[in-house]
């Protein structure tokens, strides 16, 4: 009798493990999959942000966006710094409608965009994965800092966006130290930090 039951527990234990082994696998296999896709898509979206970037045709532009916190509309500021193989410019704004409170125009050559987007590219400004929709909706983020935005653009259209803020929990999409990236933008403007100073971000 007790080899009788052993017999038949024998293969239905058998089937249990085989059966469990099977989904292990499968969950294993799954993973692999799913994390390769999603590395090799994470890759190529920067591999393209990287050559737009790099491209110093007549069209394109960088531009950093910094919101200051968001207090009463008299109190708002905010400045941007466009750099383009032709111009670069500083516009300083208060309140939410973008009243302009100061501006600097200066020229720009090819060579000096060049050394420039070379340099934002090592320091990682295209290191990082664009969020969308409500993930990357800035509005109200940081109320109690600065949120930072840094922009490629092509025909002044957007082709590649990160952004991040100074508060702990809004790290946003950019993966690269702030300070450095806004030190280089500011470095183009002499007079910059004077400028931006002056508006009490």
């Amino acid at each position: 009798m007790v080899n009788f039951r052993r017999s038949r527990i024998f293969p239905v234990a058998l089937v249990l493990i085989i059966v469990a082994v099977a989904v292990a696998a499968l969950v294993s296999l799954t993973r692999i999959v799913f994390n390769t896709s999603t590395s090799t898509a994470t890759v190529s979206q920067t591999d393209a942000s990287r050559q737009a970037l790099l491209d110093t045709g007549a069209d394109r532009a960088v531009r950093m966006t910094v919101r200051g916190q968001i207090v009463a509309d008299e109190q708002f500021r905010s400045y941007q710094i466009t750099i383009t193989p032709s111009s670069r410019v500083l516009t300083t704004y208060t309140g939410y409608l973008d009243k302009q409170v100061d501006q600097i125009a200066l020229g720009n050559n090819v060579p000096s965009y060049e050394e420039f987007v070379y340099s934002l590219d090592r320091a990682n400004l295209t290191k990082g994965v664009e969020l969308t929709g409500d993930k990357n909706d800035t509005r109200g983020i940081c109320a109690t800092g600065q949120v930072y935005q840094f922009t490629i653009l092509k025909a002044d259209k957007s082709v590649g966006s990160l952004w991040t803020s100074t508060c702990r929990g809004s790290k946003g999409s950019l993966d690269a130290s702030v300070d450095q990236l806004s030190a280089l933008f500011q470095s183009q403007i002499p007079g910059a930090s004077d400028i931006v100073r002056k508006i009490d971000l």
